[in-house]
């Protein structure tokens, strides 16, 4: 199997380069490389020059407005992002129920909603998780009653990304309680204007406010918003599952991460040198370097597969392992390399509208806030428990 970059990837790799020096502005890199928070309307000004580019929709089919581009594309477009310090694309829409409504949806619905996912008119979040049902999403309990043309809504959807910014939620509802568990639940499309519709903040460890919890009361939703058929939603989510695998390992943020550490190490003194040339630190870096570069050629082997009409299993229960690790591990050794401007919570100056004096003009930022928000990488997108379950039944057979 060829895991070498082809002469037309490595084209497509500076044609990237070029286009991120031309049009990636430099006050959102700016905020990105300083580890501060960014904006919604920043990030809604990157995904429109993306979408102006016809860069936004990896994953779609051109005809909708897609690129058309391979794995091996996508990657090296993720990884050149990261390394540039453009704002992740914010998948919900883009990467999550675009493709669905492709997939499943109706040709009126395809009309209506994909401009506007593109253009980024809506913000949409997903309502899986709840209470109850997290890593067994199928145990889900909100209910959705058909009452002529409408379904009513009631129950409670946690974990909810951005939902405080949302316009739209696709959800997944339990329309029939005596079917198996996943032959029971629909995919549900839901305005979140829509009353009977309550968002409450959740603050993490790093307090941030990122999820939400989100509570429907009575909610009635049209019928026409239900995506493919009733009660067969689960085949939707298992497809938009597959759409979350490409960067699951987040090769290109580590990278990213571990030039920031090195530049940090190589600048930061302890008893009068600097910290990188100190051996036991040293070594620490090169672990988790030799790590990041062995996952980088697992994902390589991955994508290669793909470019040959392979499709990821287990593999990519592996990669969200060990690339939560690394990353992990990489801001663990940020914080001890930042030293006392690892300062948590430093609030101010992790706000966009901050603009008073850095603590520390180069990485203040880079601090314990960030070590607190990869916390949860262990969870999102599939807790590391899920993923050792489905490598024991998939590969070891147990």
């Amino acid at each position: 199997m060829d895991i070498q970059f082809s002469p037309e990837e490595v084209e497509f790799r500076e044609d990237v380069r070029a286009f991120l020096r031309d049009r990636l502005p430099a006050d959102i890199a700016a905020r990105i490389n300083q580890g501060k928070s960014v904006c919604k309307d920043d990030q809604v000004r990157w995904m429109r020059i993306l979408n102006d580019k016809g860069w936004l929709a990896a994953s779609w089919p051109v005809a909708q407005g897609g690129t058309g581009w391979g794995a091996v594309q996508k990657h090296i477009f993720d990884e050149e992002c990261s390394v540039a310090g453009a704002p992740r694309i914010v998948p919900f829409g883009v990467n999550m129920v675009g493709p669905v409504i492709i997939k499943f949806g109706t040709p009126e619905q395809k009309a209506h909603y994909l401009p506007r996912i593109l253009n980024c008119d809506d913000w949409w979040c997903q309502g899986y998780s709840e209470p109850g049902a997290g890593s067994d999403l199928a145990s889900l309990k909100t209910r959705a009653v058909r009452d002529g043309d409408h379904y009513v809504v009631n129950g409670q959807k946690t974990w909810t990304s951005t939902g405080h910014m949302a316009d739209w939620m696709f959800c997944l509802v339990r329309t029939d309680v005596e079917a198996q568990q996943q032959r029971g639940i629909s995919f549900l499309l839901i305005d979140m204007k829509t009353p009977g519709i309550t968002v409450r903040p959740i603050i993490t460890l790093e307090g941030g406010h990122y999820v939400n919890e989100v509570f429907l009361d009575n909610v009635r939703v049209p019928v026409q918003n239900l995506v493919g058929r009733e009660n067969e939603g689960w085949t939707c989510a298992k497809y938009l599952l597959t759409h979350e695998r490409t960067t699951i390992a987040g090769i290109g943020i580590a990278n990213a991460m571990l030039a920031r550490l090195k530049k940090i190490a190589s600048v930061e003194k302890r008893n009068g040198k600097p910290l990188i040339e100190d051996p036991g630190f040293r070594a620490q870096i090169a672990d988790v370097e030799i790590q990041l570069m062995a996952i980088g050629m697992s994902n390589l082997r991955i994508l290669a597969a793909a470019r040959d009409g392979g499709v990821p299993g287990s593999e990519s229960s592996i990669l969200k392992i060990k690339g939560t690790e690394i990353r992990q591990a990489i801001t663990y050794l940020l914080t001890k390399a930042a030293g006392p401007y690892a300062v948590p919570l430093l609030k101010d100056e992790l706000g966009y509208d901050f603009e008073g004096e850095l603590l520390h003009n180069d990485y203040s930022t880079t601090s314990t806030c960030q070590y607190l928000e990869m916390r949860k990488a262990s969870v999102y997108g599939g807790s590391t428990e899920i993923q050792k379950n489905i490598i024991a039944k998939m590969i070891l057979e147990l």
